[in-house]
């Protein structure tokens, strides 16, 4: 009865939901994703405990800009960037992808600012 209480006491507080909220959208990017993106920062900056933390504040700085459903659009056409030919071309050449991956780079060089 007291934890319920107190539960709905810590509810009813001013900014809880706005926290709570805020948790969630920063909490969108799957745990395999932020991995993935630590392992090639990692890997491209240093393998050392110091660079663990950069990179972990720098996926943090993108997820807390860039909803997840826009990363895996923005690095999907990197990738499809990298393959030669006519059929990969719309990836290089559409204003589409050409924003996707401009509001990439702008999130990932916040993260640098703000991180490294």
């Amino acid at each position: 009865m007291i934890r319920s209480l107190a539960a709905l006491l810590i509810a009813a507080l001013p900014g809880t939901g706005t926290a709570q909220s805020m948790a969630d959208r920063l909490n969108d990017y799957p745990t395999s994703a932020r991995a993935d993106y630590v392992f090639a920062c990692m890997a491209a900056n240093g393998e050392n405990q110091v660079m663990l933390g950069k990179c972990s504040c720098s996926i943090d700085v993108i997820a807390s800009i860039l909803p997840y459903d826009k990363y895996v659009e923005a690095e999907t056409v990197l990738s499809m960037q990298q393959v030669r030919g006519e059929r990969t071309a719309i990836f290089r050449s559409t204003k589409m992808a050409q924003d996707l991956v401009a509001d990439l780079r702008r999130a990932q060089a916040e993260g640098e600012i703000t991180c490294f």
